[in-house]
C-alpha cells in the first residue's frame, strides 16, 4: 500500500479529537469547507490516493502545512518524501513501526513524535488518518496533523515540577502522614525515617489504634485544631522504640477536604540537647560560684560589675553588695590604671586574652599579682567581659625567694671558687663584703677582727659614700671593747632590726650613732673553737627586717671567709716548709745528678766491655770457622784422610793452620786424633749461629743508641722481590723448599731501603726454614691498602700459639725448637725495628691447622712524598 509510505504528520491540540473533524471523509470533497475548516485548526488536513496499481496522489494539504511544516502545500504535493527528512532521528523508528502496525491490522494510523523545520524549530505533531475503500478499488486516506508542542512543554514542566517536589519530599528525613478528619491515616512518606511498621500496615488504621492513648489524645487534639483554624498547629510527645524512648514533634496543616498533612521529626537529639545545656548552664553557675579563683562579669566599656563569685569577696574584701553596679576605678582595684586600656585594646583586637599578669589593690590596700583570662561576651544584647583572676601573689613571692637563694648559692659558690683558686687573702675579703652588700642591699657590710693582741680591727669593708667607714676605727678603753665583743658571742647570730628598741650602754649607743647605724646582722667568724672576729651588715638608712635567707647567706659566708683565713695560714706554713723543702730537694737533684752520671759512666763501660767482648769472640769465632771450613775442604789422600771402622770420613793428617785449633784435634804431631765430618758440619753450624747472634747483638746496641739509619727512595717491589729470591734460591734448595710468587706485575713503586728490606724478607724466610722440617712451601702476595703495600708470607709448616706471635718481635724471645738460642728472637726484633723505620708495621699470624702468615706494611711512593 503506497499511501502508508507516506507521512500524515499533525500537531494535535489540546482536548481536539480527529474523529470529531473527518466522521464521514467523503463528504470532504468541498474545498470551501475543507479551507474553512483548516483555517481553524492549529495543524492541517490532508486527503491521500492510494491506487491498486501502487501509485501515490496528494489529493489535497491545507494552507496550515506553511505554519508546521514550514513549505507549501504545492511543495509538498510535487515529493510527499520530503517530510521525510524533518522527522527527528530519535522518533524515525517509532513512526515506521506505526505504519507498519496500521498496514498489518488495517486499522486507522496514529502516531506522535518531534520534527525539525527548515528554520530548526523543534516541535511535537499528532497524526491521525482512517482509509475508505473506493468503487474503483483505490484506497482514499483522510487524514489530520495537529500541532501539540504546548501541550507537551505543559507535560514536561508538570512532569519536572513533580520530579523536583518528590526529590523534596524525598530528600525530607520526617515521616509524613495524611489523616482524615476521623483520625484514619489515609497515606504516608516513611523513606529515610525509622519506621518499624509498613505501609500496608498503617494506612487505613486509625490513630487511637497505633499510638498510645495519652500520645492519640494530644494527636485528635491537634488534628481537630488545625482543620478548625486552617492554621498550623505543633505537638510534643514520646513514644517507645526498639531503640529506646524518643522524642518527636508534630507539625499539621490542612491539605484538602477535612484531611491534614502531618510531618513527624525526630527531636531526640534535640531534647538531648537542651537537657545538655541546661545541664551545662547549671554546671556552669556552679563552676562560677564554687571557683577557686576569682571570676566576675562586668560591662566592656565601663568595667561596671554585674556579677562576682565568693571567691572574689575573698580575693579583694569587698563583699557581693559593695562590688555589684559599681566599676573597677571605683573600687579602686586598678594598681595602673592604664592596664584595664591595655586590656581592652587586647579584647578588641583578639577577643580573647590569656594568662595577663596584673596587680590589684584589695579593700585593706595590700598589692596582689594575679593571672588574668577574659573573652568578650554578649550578655541580653549588652557586650561584657567575662574575667578570671589566679592569684599568683604567693607564686611570686616564692620565684622572688628562689631568685634570692640562687643569688645566694652563686655567691657561694663563686666565694668557693676564689677561696680554692686565690691564696690572696685580702683581696678574698674585700670581694666577699662587695658582693654580700650587694646581695643584701645594705648600707655597710664588714669583717671585724677579735685579736687581744691587736684589739678590734675592721679586715675588709664595702660602705655606701653616704655613710661613714668603720676602717681605721679603734679606741683603747677595754671596757668598751669588751662589750662589743658580746655582741658577737662565740657561735650566736646577732640580729637588732632597730637600735632604738634594744637595751644598750651609752657607749655602744653613741658609736652606733657615730656611725649612723639604724639596723645591724653580725655572724660571728670561727677558727674551731676561737672566736676569729665577725661578718657584720649594716642599715643606716633605717630600721630593717632581716629576712632568715638573708641570715642564712651571712652564716655560710662567714664559714667560706673561715675555710679563707685558715686556708691563708696553712698556706704560711706552707711556704715555711716549701722554703725548707727547696734546700732538700737541691740536695737531693745534685746526689742525682752525681748517679746519673755514675749509670752513664756504667753505660759507657758496657759499651766499651760488649764491643770489646764481641769482637773478641766474633774473632775467634770466625776463627773457628775458617779452621773448621778448611777441614772440611781438603781433599782425602793416603797421609791426610782415613776411614775409621764405622764407615765415615776421619781427619788424621788435617794441617793445623792455629795452635790452639791443632791441639784440639791431636795431642801429639805424630798421633792424629780421628773426628768425623758430622761432627765439624756440626761445629760449623754452631759457630755460624754464635757469630750471627753476635752480629745480631752489636746491630742491635747501634740500634739502641743511634737508631736504624734507613735511606728510602722509590723502589720497584717486583724488582727487590726478585732480587731477594735470587739470594735465597741455595738455602730454599738445600732444605727442599718452593715459593710461589702471586704479587701482581703493576704494583705501584713503594719508598724503601732496598739493602734493609731484603734483609727482612730473608729473615722471615729463614726463619720458618729453620723451624720447620725440609719440603716447606711458601706463597708471597701483595696488595695495596689505604695508601700502603701489605705484603704476606705464607707457610704451611708448624703453627704457634696466639702469645708465642705475641711476642716473636719482641727482643730476647728465645726459639721455640732451641730453647738454649736467641739469635732468631733478635733478626725478628730488627726486622720490626726496619720495618717501624719505613713508617710500616709488621706482624705474624697462626693459622688454625697448619702454617704461619708472616705480613708486613710499605708506604707507597707517593704517600710517603705527601707526608710531612
Amino acid at each position: 500500500m503506497i499511501a502508508l509510505n507516506i507521512m500524515p504528520i499533525a500537531y494535535i491540540s489540546k482536548g481536539l479529537r480527529v474523529d470529531e473533524i473527518v466522521k464521514s471523509p467523503h463528504k470532504l470533497e468541498n474545498i470551501t469547507l475543507l479551507e474553512t475548516i483548516a483555517a481553524n485548526l492549529p495543524g492541517i488536513i490532508f486527503q491521500i490516493l492510494q491506487r491498486q496499481d501502487g501509485s501515490v496522489s496528494i489529493l489535497y494539504v491545507s494552507s496550515g502545512c506553511k505554519y508546521l511544516y514550514e513549505l507549501e502545500p504545492e511543495a509538498i504535493q510535487a515529493d510527499f518524501r520530503v517530510l521525510y527528512k524533518l522527522i527527528h532521528p530519535q522518533d524515525i523508528k517509532a513512526f515506521t513501526e506505526s505504519i507498519a502496525y496500521c498496514s498489518k491490522n488495517i486499522t486507522p494510523w496514529h502516531w506522535e513524535g518531534r520534527i525539525i523545520t527548515p528554520s530548526g524549530k523543534l516541535k511535537w505533531i499528532q497524526a491521525t488518518s482512517q482509509r475508505e475503500l473506493q468503487e474503483s478499488g483505490d484506497l482514499l486516506w483522510n487524514g489530520l496533523v495537529i500541532d501539540i508542542t504546548d501541550r507537551k512543554q505543559a507535560q514536561e514542566q508538570l512532569l519536572e515540577s513533580e520530579a523536583r517536589y518528590k526529590a523534596i519530599l524525598d530528600a525530607i528525613p520526617d515521616l509524613m502522614f495524611r489523616i482524615s478528619r476521623d483520625s484514619e491515616y489515609l497515606d504516608l512518606k516513611s523513606e529515610g525515617a525509622n519506621v518499624t511498621l509498613s505501609k500496608e500496615e498503617i494506612v487505613g488504621k486509625h490513630v487511637d489504634e497505633l499510638l498510645p492513648s495519652d500520645v492519640a489524645a494530644i494527636s485528635l487534639e491537634a488534628i481537630a485544631k488545625t482543620l478548625d483554624s486552617g492554621t498550623l498547629q505543633t505537638c510534643e510527645y514520646q513514644l517507645p522504640t526498639p531503640l529506646g524512648v524518643k522524642d518527636y514533634e508534630a507539625r499539621l496543616v490542612v491539605s484538602g477536604q477535612d484531611e491534614v498533612v502531618a510531618i513527624v521529626r525526630d527531636i531526640t537529639e534535640r531534647k538531648q540537647a537542651e537537657v545538655a545545656l541546661q545541664n551545662l548552664a547549671q554546671k556552669f553557675a556552679k563552676a562560677f560560684s564554687c571557683s577557686p579563683d576569682s571570676i566576675t562579669i562586668s560591662t566592656l566599656q565601663e568595667g561596671r560589675f554585674i556579677e562576682v563569685n565568693d571567691s572574689f569577696v575573698k580575693l579583694s574584701g569587698y563583699e557581693r553588695d559593695e562590688a555589684i553596679g559599681k566599676t573597677s576605678f571605683e573600687l579602686n582595684l586598678w594598681v595602673h590604671d592604664r592596664d584595664r586600656q591595655n586590656l581592652l585594646q587586647e579584647l578588641q583586637a583578639t577577643g580573647v586574652v590569656r594568662n595577663l599578669e596584673f596587680e590589684f589593690r584589695q579593700k585593706s590596700g595590700k598589692i596582689i599579682t594575679t593571672l588574668l583570662s577574659a573573652e568578650i561576651i554578649d550578655l541580653d544584647g549588652l557586650p561584657s567581659i567575662l574575667a578570671v583572676h589566679h592569684d599568683i601573689t604567693e607564686r611570686k613571692q616564692v620565684e622572688a625567694q628562689l631568685r634570692l637563694s640562687a643569688e645566694r648559692d652563686r655567691l657561694l659558690a663563686e666565694t668557693l671558687v676564689r677561696i680554692r683558686s686565690s691564696l690572696k687573702l685580702e683581696e678574698i675579703l674585700q670581694t666577699t663584703v662587695t658582693e654580700v652588700r650587694q646581695f643584701l642591699q645594705a648600707d655597710r657590710v664588714f669583717i671585724g677582727l677579735n685579736n687581744t693582741k691587736l684589739g678590734v680591727k675592721t679586715l675588709a669593708e664595702s660602705v655606701d659614700p653616704k655613710y661613714p667607714s668603720v676602717t681605721g676605727w679603734s679606741t683603747n678603753d677595754e671596757a668598751y671593747l669588751q662589750e662589743l665583743r658580746n655582741l658577737i658571742k662565740d657561735n650566736v647570730v646577732g640580729v637588732i632590726e632597730d637600735i632604738t628598741q634594744v637595751a644598750l650602754s651609752p657607749k655602744v649607743k653613741a658609736h652606733f650613732q657615730k656611725f649612723q647605724t639604724r639596723a645591724t646582722l653580725s655572724v660571728p667568724i670561727m677558727l674551731g673553737n676561737e672566736l676569729f672576729g665577725a661578718l657584720i651588715a649594716n642599715q643606716c638608712s633605717g630600721s630593717r627586717h632581716w629576712q632568715p635567707i638573708e641570715i642564712d647567706l651571712l652564716q655560710q659566708m662567714s664559714e667560706q671567709v673561715a675555710i679563707a683565713i685558715q686556708q691563708s695560714q696553712i698556706y704560711q706554713k706552707l711556704a715555711e716548709l716549701n722554703t725548707n723543702l727547696e734546700h732538700q730537694v737541691q740536695e737531693r737533684t745534685a746526689q742525682l745528678q752525681q748517679k746519673m752520671q755514675e749509670v752513664e759512666e756504667l753505660h759507657r763501660v758496657k759499651d766499651v766491655v760488649l764491643h770489646t767482648v764481641a769482637h773478641d769472640l766474633r774473632t775467634s769465632v770466625m776463627g773457628n770457622l775458617m779452621v773448621l771450613k778448611n777441614l772440611l775442604n781438603q781433599k782425602v789422600g793416603s797421609g791426610e784422610w782415613g776411614v775409621g771402622n764405622g764407615g765415615e770420613e776421619l781427619i788424621t793428617n788435617a794441617p793445623c793452620p792455629m795452635p790452639h785449633t791443632s791441639a784440639s784435634l791431636s795431642t801429639s804431631a805424630q798421633s792424629p786424633i780421628p773426628v768425623s765430618r758430622s761432627i765439624i758440619e756440626r761445629m760449623i753450624q754452631g759457630n755460624d749461629r754464635q757469630l750471627t747472634m753476635i752480629n745480631s747483638l752489636l746491630e742491635i746496641n747501634s740500634c739502641e743508641k743511634h737508631g736504624i739509619d734507613i735511606k728510602p727512595e722509590p723502589v720497584d717491589f717486583n724488582t727487590l722481590l726478585g732480587a731477594t729470591f735470587t739470594q735465597l734460591e741455595p738455602i730454599l734448595r738445600q732444605n727442599q723448599a718452593t715459593l710461589k710468587n702471586l704479587v701482581p706485575a703493576d704494583l705501584p713503586l713503594v719508598m724503601a731501603d732496598a739493602a734493609r728490606l731484603e734483609k727482612v724478607l730473608a729473615h722471615l724466610i729463614t726463619h720458618s726454614l729453620q723451624n720447620n722440617p725440609p719440603g716447606l712451601n711458601f706463597i708471597l702476595s701483595a696488595s695495596v691498602e689505604g695508601g700502603m703495600i701489605r705484603t704476606q708470607i705464607q707457610d704451611d709448616g708448624v703453627v704457634m700459639s696466639k702469645l708465642e706471635c705475641d711476642r716473636l718481635f719482641d727482643l730476647h724471645v728465645r726459639d721455640p725448637q732451641d730453647c738454649c738460642s736467641t739469635s732468631i728472637g733478635l733478626k725478628t726484633y730488627l726486622c720490626r725495628k726496619v720495618i717501624k723505620a719505613h713508617g710500616g708495621e709488621i706482624g705474624v699470624i697462626s693459622n688454625r691447622k697448619r702454617g704461619l702468615i708472616f705480613w708486613f706494611t710499605l708506604p707507597l711512593a707517593t704517600s710517603a712524598t705527601n707526608r710531612p
